[in-house]
């Protein structure tokens, strides 16, 4: 601790480097009395005893002067030095006794030391902290994991969970983000409860880690597994409103399953991904065939980059069938993939995919164009429906897509129609609002896609400018031997009619169900009961012997 020197302490040696404050203030207070001395003796010739009297005067100043040397420039040599300390990040304060303004210099000083301190461990803990929850972050969670790999071993085990909560995203767009933020609060205080000697961090987003470490060899880790579900996967109060809370999560355990932190964090989210493979809700421990479906993952995103290149895709089509007219009036695309070594893959299978690594725009701009210029080969005025993701919906570049595939064709815009679901426009209300205004007026018609499966409300089917209501197969099997199905379906077309609304019963196996949903007001029908998906040239075939009997009847 520094410490500035009071009036009454011994005086310093003046062992102070050349050109110094105190140096200075020395040779002032001798060479001044002596060219006084001097001058009086060249201009007045002063007698020796005026000279020796002026002489002890001399001494009694140049006492007096190192004195005062000692009491200024010591304590700013201990200021300079303190300084000088504190740059170099070394503790540094000085004492505040003294003189008053000695004693003010010292208390401005350790009130500036003070002042940067504070704002230097706010800077660290935000560097370190999630803003929203206060938790640790990503990078404090790394550091941390670190710290327990170093010193992990067989008989001390390091547990790291990855944990995902489950439709994050459509709470948020559902209930508003200031309701996502309180569930993202309210999720990391009940981690913080459940595990309080843990590591609990929010990564970002809807993702949080645990880090446990120092687990003995017998500890049962599926026993924190359950614990942990069980804290994930249950309604959350906020305010007076209940919440749902569902969280998938992948653990793994170190040294077995990685000996750094970033092996064992990779195996963490490798056992998540399986996780939520298996449904929402639920949680994997990693195993080592994990990492072959990672690869496998990698080979069938280079595969499909590869099939939109080399022209694998193909487009088959289901025919939509009229239950007043009693004919085929349009056709919904369909994509298939004929994998080049693989064969047919399911789209079940490669749409998802490509969803999430992003292919879907470019595979999804294909599809646009090849069903446009596919159907502008059709006769009459039959129609082409394609199937748009969320991404496509949401990408400011499906307009022009959608104006050049149209053009391109030559197909008239009232013969495509969009086909969407009720989560894809649920998800953004009001963007969506605004980019089915614009469709419409481009000319092309919409159709909500398995209607009744998802999050519509009442409010939505109003504001939402549709044409077609695609009624779920699941409403539609087994119709004649079920009258709660009937009454949905009923209800359905029903609120359809209500609106300006057709509709069109999708999964039609039997062709007995055909008059059946005719009496329940069904305008429009898909199925095996009228045809399996077909490829474009056999479509074309059955478009053209459709187009001949009518024209013969037309004839008659």
């Amino acid at each position: 601790m520094l410490r500035l020197p009071g009036r009454n302490d011994p005086p310093r040696a003046a062992t102070v480097p050349t050109g110094s404050l105190r140096t200075r203030i020395a040779l002032t207070g001798v060479l001044v009395p002596v060219a006084l001395v001097l001058a009086m003796v060249a201009i007045n010739g002063i007698s020796l005893a005026e000279i020796l009297l002026i002489l002890a005067g001399l001494s009694l100043a140049l006492w007096l002067t190192r004195d005062l040397v000692a009491a200024i420039a010591g304590p700013l040599q201990s200021l300079s030095e303190a300084s000088e300390r504190y740059a170099k990040g070394e503790a540094a304060r000085l004492s505040e006794e003294g003189d008053a303004e000695l004693a003010d210099i010292a208390r401005r000083f350790n009130a500036m030391v003070d002042a940067v301190d504070e704002r230097e461990r706010r800077i660290v803990h935000t560097a370190l902290h999630d803003g929203l929850t206060g938790l640790p972050n990503r990078s404090f969670f790394a550091e941390k994991l670190d710290r327990a790999i170093a010193r992990q071993h067989a008989e001390h085990r390091t547990l790291v969970a990855f944990i995902d909560l489950d439709d994050f995203k459509l709470i948020n767009d559902t209930l508003g983000h200031p309701t996502g933020d309180m569930l993202l609060r309210e999720a990391g205080l009940r981690l913080q409860r459940q595990f309080p000697d843990a590591m609990i961090a929010r990564f970002g987003g809807d993702e949080f880690g645990l880090l446990i470490s120092g687990l003995p060899p017998d500890q049962d880790c599926t026993a924190i597994a359950r614990m942990l579900h069980a804290q994930v996967n249950s309604p959350i109060l906020l305010g007076e409103r209940l919440v749902p809370l569902s969280a998938s999560f992948g653990m793994a355990i170190g040294p077995e399953d990685g000996a750094d932190g970033n092996a064992l964090l990779r195996a963490a989210d490798l056992a998540l991904y399986r996780a939520k493979d298996e449904g929402k809700g639920t949680y994997h421990f990693f195993e080592a065939s994990l990492d072959e479906r990672v690869r496998q993952r990698r080979r069938m995103e280079e595969d499909l980059a590869q099939a939109l290149r080399t022209g694998e895709f193909t487009l088959a089509f289901q025919p939509t069938f009229s239950l007043q007219h009693r004919r085929i009036v349009a056709c919904e695309a369909l994509l298939r993939w004929n994998h080049h070594t693989n064969g047919p893959i399911s789209p079940a299978q490669f749409v998802p995919l490509a969803e999430e690594c992003g292919l879907i725009m470019p595979i999804g701009e294909w599809v646009i164009r090849e069903a446009c210029a596919q159907a502008a080969t059709w006769p009459g005025e039959i129609a082409v429906s394609v199937n748009l993701s969320g991404r496509q919906f949401a990408h400011p570049a499906l307009l022009p897509t959608l104006v050049q595939a149209l053009a391109a064709a030559k197909l008239p815009p009232h013969r495509l129609e969009l086909e969407l679901t009720e989560r894809v426009l649920a998800a953004n209300a009001e963007r969506s609002q605004a980019t089915l205004a614009t469709l419409r007026q481009l000319g092309v018609r919409i159709a909500l896609d398995d209607f009744g499966m998802g999050y519509s409300s009442l409010h939505h089917l109003r504001s939402f400018p549709v044409d077609t209501f695609k009624i779920d197969g699941n409403f539609v099997r087994n119709l004649r031997g079920d009258r709660g199905a009937q009454a949905i379906v009923r209800s359905i077309t029903t609120l359809a009619g209500a609106l300006g609304i057709e509709t069109l019963a999708e999964g039609v196996e039997l062709a007995d169900d055909l008059d059946l949903l005719a009496q329940q007001g069904c305008n429009l029908a898909q199925g095996y009961a009228i045809s399996p998906p077909l490829p474009a040239a056999e479509l074309a075939a059955l478009l053209a012997a459709q187009h001949a009997g009518t024209e013969r009847r037309a004839a008659r």
